[in-house]
């Protein structure tokens, strides 16, 4: 069996429903965030969360690419790839975030290994360390038979948004 195939190869099932991720409660503030009101980006990848673990720091996502995504040889563009992987980094490290913080990505390295085509493909995030002001992710994507893609790794740093003052008048 070659390296980049799942043992498994059967693709992973949803494992969290809508009320929180398997290992229980309720959903990390980042992810809560995302689910009341989708970036028009992640919503064009098709992104769905699937399931995470806040103390674990993963994440595992699904996007569901549509053939607009593809370059004119069918394949998804290397681009609309990498757009996937920050977004599941994004996701992971993010999990430990408040209300109000954010984790831009300062760098992105992305590894594409096999042609990604239309349907549903399958990402997962881990943070590898978390400092203060900076956090190291790794991810990567994989078809439905557990062909793996592309991987990365990321580097974010850590803002606390300022509240908008309210004009007087």
């Amino acid at each position: 069996m070659s390296s980049d195939t799942r043992a498994d190869s059967a693709a992973p099932a949803p494992s969290a429903s809508a009320n929180g991720p398997s290992s229980g409660g309720e959903w990390p503030p980042n992810i809560r965030a995302a689910l009341k009101r989708m970036a028009p980006a992640s919503r064009y990848l098709g992104l769905e969360i699937l399931d995470a673990n806040k103390d674990e720091r993963w994440v595992k996502v699904a996007f569901n690419a549509s053939d607009e995504l593809c370059n004119m040889w069918g394949g998804i563009q290397g681009g609309m790839v990498a757009a996937m992987l920050d977004d599941v980094l994004a996701f992971a490290v993010g999990l430990d975030l408040d209300w109000g913080e954010i984790s831009p990505t300062l760098e992105l390295k992305v590894s594409m290994l096999n042609p990604a085509r239309p349907g549903r493909i399958y990402g997962e995030g881990r943070v590898i360390k978390r400092g203060k002001s900076v956090g190291f992710i790794e991810g990567e994507l994989r078809d439905e038979k557990g062909t793996l893609l592309a991987t990365a790794s990321s580097t974010a740093t850590f803002v606390r948004l300022k509240k908008k003052e309210k004009a007087e008048g």
